[in-house]
């Protein structure tokens, strides 16, 4: 028995996912990209990613093309970055980078200068599904800030995780006792 469609959308609304660009292009006029949340650590061990990308999305294609691509955290101030990338505000392709302040990866690929954080990646693998690839992307440059807020995307809206507590160990008794009253 699979879940029906609607029922899976509705679950992972209620999953909280970091925004992030997803950029392809080397040259200006060929750049494109996509707003994902499906972009995650895969290994340190060649540091590298993971992302998922639907094959009709006009990224997918330049990214088998380039062999590069870059993934971009957005922070608070970039949600209609987020949402000019998604599509909904009508501008494609290249036209897209009018908007942020972009600079070129070593792999060619667009960078996004003030990104939560920056990881241009070389493409290393990729698996297909029905509808996506995920793409796995080793990663040749990496850029951060702790100082700016990310960006995250839960139940159809944007936020920002503006509750952070302190580092905890897994030793630290309190830190067990918070994790079981607060989650349980």
């Amino acid at each position: 028995m699979t879940v029906d469609a609607k029922d899976f959308k509705q679950a992972m609304r209620q999953c909280a996912g970091a925004v992030a660009l997803v950029t392809v292009g080397a040259e200006h006029g060929r750049r494109t990209g996509l707003t994902v949340t499906s972009a995650c650590s895969l290994s340190d061990k060649p540091p590298s990613l993971i992302v998922c990308v639907n094959r009709n999305a006009s990224a997918h294609a330049r990214i088998r093309e380039e062999g590069a691509f870059a993934i971009n955290f957005l922070h608070e101030d970039h949600a209609l970055l987020a949402l000019t990338f998604s599509g909904q505000k009508g501008v494609d392709g290249d036209d897209r980078f009018a908007f942020g302040q972009w600079t070129r990866g070593v792999t060619g690929a667009p960078v996004l200068a003030d990104a939560v954080a920056a990881f241009d990646c070389v493409l290393a693998q990729e698996f297909e599904t029905t509808t996506h690839s995920i793409f796995v992307g080793e990663v040749r440059t990496a850029s951060h800030s702790a100082a700016i807020t990310p960006l995250v995307y839960l139940r159809s809206n944007f936020h920002t995780p503006r509750e952070l507590r302190e580092n905890v160990t897994i030793g630290d008794l309190d830190a067990r006792h918070l994790s079981w009253t607060d989650f349980s």
